[in-house]
């Protein structure tokens, strides 16, 4: 009887703790799913951030030949580019209100497909427009193989030849208004973009372990670089691929990428950007809404201070129950903040510094691989391979240091001030040496030289054409330039006074030319080939020291970024963090970012020398650019935005100094530095994210 007895309770006891055990393994397997959720979201997220850095990059990278595939002008070019930040902007404030109160990973997903849709968008005018031409005396050879270069009946033979290709031609050329089709791309990625940055924050802000937030930023932060190293590789393989590659003999193309007249397969890069943004998009879509947190995690430690507590409390309130909200003046109250912020003289100084800074790091993305073109040779996918593995490598690791020395250096207010300040002047003192690293003018008879050496330049406007093939009824439109035995180019083999040839697509040479053999007349060689004449081995080694110099620059102003966050935290009150956040990043994008690249675009066709015309006698792309004036105005302007940002950047300085060290109001070391840590959140959760880090993940990646 015992021993059932004590069966039985053993029985009856084991069937009462049952109920709690099962719910211990509920609530263990509840935990792990909601924690996978989690996991599957950041997955998602880093695969989105690192899809859409390579996006933009690529279109960056690209913007080069875009320009010379549809014949427009730099500045309508750098309106493509720019387009971006119109659709950003257009709905990035609405999203960041109303989104949070959504579905947050689904708006995320739409978003992503909207992304990669507007990049495919991009790619599509390749597919309904004529193959690429560029050689005009290719074509006239082909179609007649008894015409040579330079012949007294060569106008009449061009006669002939533009009745055959007139009608096709105009109809092939009036295909470049498709650009406006990149351009709508570029603006619905920038549409589809908007929600992912302020929202994909908010949500790991919310659903991540208490204190891990910060870390998640910094993964995402850092993986979408890996996304923009990756944009330059692609961008540089892409530039190396002819337009139409599949579609035409590669044999019969007679240019080489660092041509002026090649066009690389920029289609390529938005299809790939495409998919995978799309692809990364999927996940969202079963991500649930809310991610459930231990009952250990949503405790607040009483050790911290009970005001700070209550904030971060009502902050959170706020965010989830926005009903409770309603009765207060939010749009009054914003316009108070705003104008307590533009009261700020501190604020507005730094701003200002930060805008003309971002001006040049927007020039130097989009028109640098250009610089490199006309000033060096280099092709630009050479210098997208060279931004990619050098420049901004080196680049991301001062990112790393400059965070690392203002944390291990406990910088407050007025040193973070003085390192910043360092910093820039350093770079703006690199930057400067680049000015004595020039390859001088290009020799290119008739534009930047006189077919005679020996004639003034003041006549070059004059003399596009001299006696030694005033016999050959030259087309002044033309460009097909060819390198003589002489050293010159000269801008066709007509042009040289050519008057065979011989070889076929690249190899093809030209022979008997009366303009070199005039240049050249102690030497017996009268021939010329295919493609400019190549720079010479010291304007290669300048190239060497201009990409060390350039990321020894690039070096210092990075080094300077994570202290200008903390300023920005640190010069506003702490109620307007988040405005002053948002502020700066819609002043630096809508000026910076959108700007920018149009007007100084326009700045850089008023260097062309000679610009292409299509077969409807219509302008195009500009061939070549007057590299003195080039160099003049690209660095010049470069330099000049630079000084301008030092300069206010010097004044603030001296109004922090004045202000925080004379009154000794200034918050010290520790205190400034647990300020920002502890305050660090707060834009995040009013779905604002850091200003200058937004610029970075958005288009600059700098």
């Amino acid at each position: 009887m015992a021993a059932e007895t004590s069966i039985s309770d053993s029985s009856k006891g084991s069937s009462q703790n049952s109920p709690t055990q099962t719910n211990v393994d509920s609530s263990i397997k509840e935990k792990a799913k909601c924690n996978n959720g989690f996991k599957i979201f950041m997955v998602a997220l880093i695969c989105c951030f690192f899809s859409k850095a390579l996006m933009a990059v690529f279109l960056k990278s690209s913007i080069t030949h875009i320009e010379r595939r549809f014949g427009i002008t730099t500045s309508k070019a750098g309106l493509i580019d720019g387009s971006f930040e119109i659709g950003n902007l257009l709905l990035i404030t609405l999203v960041s209100h109303f989104g949070a109160k959504l579905h947050i990973p689904r708006v995320i997903g739409i978003g992503c497909f909207i992304m990669g849709t507007g990049s495919i968008l991009s790619s599509l005018p390749h597919f309904f427009m004529e193959y690429y031409t560029y050689d005009p005396t290719v074509i006239v050879k082909a179609l007649d193989n008894s015409t040579v270069p330079c012949s007294t009946d060569q106008h009449s033979a061009r006669n002939k030849t533009s009745s055959i290709l007139l009608e096709s031609g105009c109809k092939n050329e009036s295909g470049s208004t498709m650009w406006i089709y990149i351009m709508m791309g570029n603006i619905l990625r920038g549409i589809g973009e908007s929600p992912v940055l302020p929202l994909g924050i908010t949500y790991v802000d919310n659903f991540a372990k208490e204190g891990h937030s910060p870390f998640y930023v910094g993964l995402l932060q850092s993986l979408s670089l890996t996304g923009s190293i990756s944009g330059f590789l692609l961008g540089a393989l892409c530039s190396r691929i002819y337009v139409d590659i599949g579609y035409v003999d590669l044999s019969t193309i007679s240019i080489k990428p660092t041509d002026s007249r090649w066009v690389g397969a920029w289609w390529l890069g938005f299809i790939i950007a495409g998919i995978l943004t799309i692809l990364s998009g999927v996940p969202f879509f079963f991500i649930p809404q809310f991610q459930k947190k231990s009952k250990m995690e949503m405790q607040v430690p009483a050790s911290l201070d009970t005001s700070n507590t209550n904030d971060r409390s009502s902050q959170k309130l706020n965010f989830k129950n926005p009903e409770q909200t309603k009765d207060l003046p939010e749009l009054s109250g914003y316009f108070h903040s705003l104008k307590c912020l533009l009261s700020n003289w501190e604020y507005i100084i730094f701003l200002t510094s930060c805008l003309f800074s971002f001006i040049c790091i927007i020039v130097d993305l989009t028109y640098l691989p250009k610089y490199l073109e006309q000033e060096y040779g280099q092709s630009i996918s050479k210098s997208n391979l060279i931004f990619g593995l050098i420049i901004f490598p080196f680049t991301c690791i001062s990112l790393f240091l400059g965070g690392y020395i203002s944390r291990k250096l406990k910088l407050d207010i007025i040193g973070a001030a003085k390192f910043l300040l360092i910093c820039n002047c350093c770079g703006f003192v690199a930057q400067t040496l680049i000015l004595t690293l020039n390859c001088g003018s290009r020799p290119v008879a008739g534009l930047t030289v006189a077919y005679n050496r020996n004639d003034p330049q003041g006549d070059l406007q004059n003399i596009s054409f001299s006696e030694c093939n005033s016999d050959c009824n030259c087309d002044v439109n033309l460009w097909d330039p060819v390198c003589g035995d002489d050293g010159l180019t000269y801008i066709s083999p007509c042009s040289a006074g050519c008057k065979s040839s011989a070889g076929y697509g690249k190899e093809m040479v030209f022979h008997n030319c009366s303009c070199v053999e005039v240049n050249n007349f102690q030497s017996q060689n009268s021939s010329a080939h295919l493609g400019e004449c190549s720079r010479t081995n010291d304007c290669s080694r300048k190239f060497i020291y201009f990409v060390v110099i350039q990321s020894l620059a690039n070096f210092f102003y990075t080094m300077g970024y994570s202290p200008g966050i903390m300023l920005t935290f640190m010069i506003v009150e702490p109620q307007l963090k988040s405005l002053a956040i948002g502020f700066c990043s819609l002043t630096l994008r809508s000026i910076g970012g959108l700007l920018t690249p149009i007007y100084f675009g326009a700045i850089i066709d008023l260097t062309c020398l000679k610009w292409a015309t299509n077969n409807c006698e219509e302008q195009g792309s500009c061939r070549i650019y007057d590299p003195i004036s080039f160099r003049k105005k690209f660095f010049g302007f470069l330099i000049g935005m630079r000084a301008v940002a030092y300069t206010f950047l010097i004044f603030f300085f001296i109004a922090v100094k004045k202000k925080y060290k004379e009154n000794n109001t200034g918050p010290s070391k520790s205190e400034g530095r647990d300020a920002v840590e502890l305050n660090l959140r707060e834009p995040l959760n009013n779905n604002e994210h850091l200003g200058l880090s937004a610029n970075v993940d958005n288009e600059t990646h700098i």
